[in-house]
Parts: C-alpha cells; structure tokens; sequence
C-alpha cells in the first residue's frame, strides 16, 4: 500500500482526494478519509489534489507506519460499534459515509 491518509486530514476532510481517484478507494469515516489498502491502484491522484497534504507515499522518503497501520485497520479490524471489519467492500460509493474513526483518530481529540 503505497498511498495513506495521516493526521493533517482530521477534521478537514476536503474530499479533493475522493473526486479525483479513479477507482473510489477513498473512504470516509467520521472527521478523517482513509484509503483501502487492497482497492487502491496506487496512481497517486490523490495526492497531489490534497490542499493540506495529508496524503504520502510509502515510496518515498520515510512513511510514519502508524498512519499506514491505521489506514488498514479501517478496513480489517471492527471500528468501534460496529461487529464486522469493514474489509473490501468495492468502493466508498457503495457503503456511503462510514461515520465511525479508528481509535487512533478518535484518540487524538484529547489533543486538539
């Protein structure tokens, strides 16, 4: 998974990302997005759309493997209330807004 969603993302939100990626690989949950590891094409659209950055490489220089964790957590471990992981469900445009964050975004308003 070249593509991720870090911090600068939480409570923005521009969704930039979502209309330029090619495949809807850009899901949102409640005050971040978060890219499926297993959908995206790694093109890197996304990216260069994001007015504040929040979207990097694991390519390039050196990534900050808790966002990496977190952004496939999303889809493999059961966001809080809910009983299932999300997994590959086949595109954001199929499930609509997910509404719920990882622990670790949820976590982070402590620190705002």
């Amino acid at each position: 998974m070249p593509f991720y969603i870090g911090q600068p993302c939480i409570d923005e939100m521009d969704k930039s990302c979502t209309e330029e990626c090619p495949v809807d690989c850009i899901y949102q949950g409640d005050r971040k997005l978060y890219i499926n590891p297993a959908e995206c094409i790694d093109c890197g659209a996304c990216e260069t759309v994001c007015p504040v950055e929040a979207i990097s490489s694991t390519l390039r220089g050196d990534p900050d493997a808790s966002w990496v964790a977190d952004n496939a957590a999303f889809f493999a471990e059961p966001l809080p209330g809910r009983g299932a992981a999300l997994g590959n469900p086949g595109g954001s445009r199929r499930t609509g807004v997910v509404g719920v964050d990882t622990p670790k975004v949820a976590a982070q308003r402590d620190l705002a």
